[in-house]
């Protein structure tokens, strides 16, 4: 079947002789596989030219990117350490507010377990960008646990500071009232009798009339007629205060009410056992009698 010829007749026009060309069958399929081969090859080298060509420009595209992304790497870790820095210096300012406050220390070793963890694992062959990533996101892990653990701690230090603001606002600490300290805290000459008594709180001398106010917040404990004090408050501050005020003309507050410092609870008077206007001031702490000079830290 291959050997056998295939004849193409040619007429080119009304003048020229008629042309013949005699073509064996297989020799006219070897023409068309080999231009169908040279047609692939010719496909097939464009297509790796051109594959080649893209690669390159990706590769040099990669490679810009690769450098801009080191160089934010870089600048990245300037802040981790910035921020790191930082972080240190609010661990000493905790650490000098609970000194300064007397709260409770936060051991090393606790300190040591809240920065604990695996050591970052570097593959031997790694490029430079790669090794700032991984070390970059370590520290950044790192600070993130930092500062939870640090933030719990100002938590417990904001709850020690409010707990100090209470115990100061209910502790006395002002003059109750305007006026002249007439009589001291200790063993006096009673008035009256003229022999020497333990004299358990001052007293302040002005005008009757003149307010008399709470030297810290509490809740009003009593507020009666005594046969000694003549009208008179007291009050419960919590934390183991109590204070008294005696011999008041005019009472301003009534048992359970609750009040702040600077408050009035009552009018300077002369009732009870007195010789004049004045108040009588007495501070109590756990049921024990304390000089009440000790708890005024302003002046009139």
């Amino acid at each position: 079947m291959f050997n056998r010829k295939l004849t193409f007749l040619f007429i080119p026009g009304s003048s020229d002789a008629a042309r013949q060309l005699s073509v064996r069958v297989w020799g006219l399929w070897a023409g068309l596989i080999g231009i169908a081969v040279l047609v692939f090859l010719s496909c097939f080298l464009a297509s790796a030219y051109l594959s080649g060509a893209v690669d390159k420009a990706e590769l040099e595209r990669l490679r810009t990117e690769n450098q801009e992304l080191a160089g934010k790497y870089v600048e990245l870790r300037a802040d981790l350490d910035k921020a790191d820095s930082r972080y240190n210096e609010l661990v000493q300012k905790e650490i000098a507010i609970r000194t300064a406050f007397s709260l409770p220390e936060i051991k090393v070793e606790e300190r040591q377990l809240g920065v604990g963890g695996p050591t970052v694992f570097l593959p031997p062959m790694i490029d430079s960008t790669t090794e700032l990533a991984v070390t970059s996101e370590a520290q950044i892990d790192r600070l993130l646990r930092l500062s939870t653990f640090e933030l719990e701690k100002y938590s417990e230090v904001e709850a020690g500071l409010a707990d100090i603001k209470d115990r100061l606002d209910h502790t006395p600490s002002i003059w109750p009232v305007k006026g002249w300290l007439s009589r001291g805290y200790g063993m006096r000459p009673d008035p009256f009798t003229g022999y020497r008594r333990l004299h358990r709180g001052i007293d302040i001398s002005n005008n009757v009339g003149t307010p008399i106010i709470a030297p810290a917040a509490g809740r009003v404990k009593t507020a009666l007629v005594d046969r000694d004090l003549g009208k008179m408050v007291e009050i419960d501050h919590g934390y183991g205060f109590v204070t008294r005020y005696g011999h008041l003309s005019m009472l301003d507050v009534q048992r359970g009410q609750l009040v702040s410092r600077g408050d009035v609870i009552g009018r300077m008077g002369s009732t009870g056992y007195s010789t004049g206007p004045h108040l009588h001031y007495e501070v109590w702490r756990n049921g024990k009698v304390l000089n009440p000079y000790d708890y005024i830290i302003s002046d009139m």
